[in-house]
This record gives C-alpha cells, sequence and structure tokens, in this order.
C-alpha cells in the first residue's frame, strides 16, 4: 500500500555530513509513523530513528546530537547526518508505520572512512 525509495547515500570522510531522503507513494496518509534502520555488515539491524504523525521524534543513543529526522507534508522523511563516524557504516533503510504493518524500502549504502 505504501513505496518507499531512499537516496543520498554516499562515501564521506569521517566527520562529513550527508543527508538522507525517503520518497513515499501510495497511501501516504495512512502512514503514522516513519523511520530510519541501518544495518552494518555482520551485525543485526538496528533503530536509527523514528518520527510521528505528530512531530515526535525518537533516537538511538548513538546518534544523538548528530542526527536529526525530519518530514514534510507529502510524508517524505530526511535524516541529516553530522559528524559521521566510521561506526555509521551500514545499509539505512526506510520504514513507514501503517497501523502495526511496517513498509520498508530497498536501502541506501553509507560509508564512512577513517
Amino acid at each position: 500500500q505504501v513505496q518507499l525509495v531512499e537516496s543520498g547515500g554516499g562515501l564521506v570522510q569521517s566527520g562529513g555530513s550527508l543527508r538522507l531522503s525517503c520518497a513515499a507513494s501510495g497511501s501516504i496518509f495512512s502512514i503514522q509513523s516513519m523511520g530510519w534502520y541501518r544495518q552494518a555488515p555482520g551485525k543485526e539491524r538496528e533503530l536509527v530513528a523514528t518520527i510521528t504523525r505528530r512531530g515526535i521524534t525518537n533516537y538511538a543513543d548513538s546518534v544523538k546530537g548528530r542526527f536529526t529526522i525530519s518530514r514534510d507534508n507529502a510524508n517524505d522523511v530526511y535524516l541529516q547526518m553530522n559528524t559521521l563516524k566510521p561506526e555509521d557504516t551500514a545499509v539505512y533503510y526506510c520504514t513507514a508505520d501503517i497501523f502495526a504493518r511496517v513498509y520498508w524500502g530497498q536501502g541506501t549504502q553509507v560509508t564512512v572512512s577513517s
């Protein structure tokens, strides 16, 4: 019912910045919350940040103060990533929550060099 396409990933040096975008289409006005997950090589997928329909945000401790999640009127979601560290290297996935159903994008690669 919802399609998600991530973009904005790439290769950056430690301390640099990237802005990820997630374009949502379909039943976008049914979305209750959106978020970003990431999965590093050999590690479990972890929650990075979420934003509710009311604009309430939540962040993983590892990214607090460095990352900012936001959304626009079309329910597209963004992740501004500052002061990037090598441990931020992962595939980043956009998610959308529609009443207990979670939809996933295909992911975008973020690589941070030392």
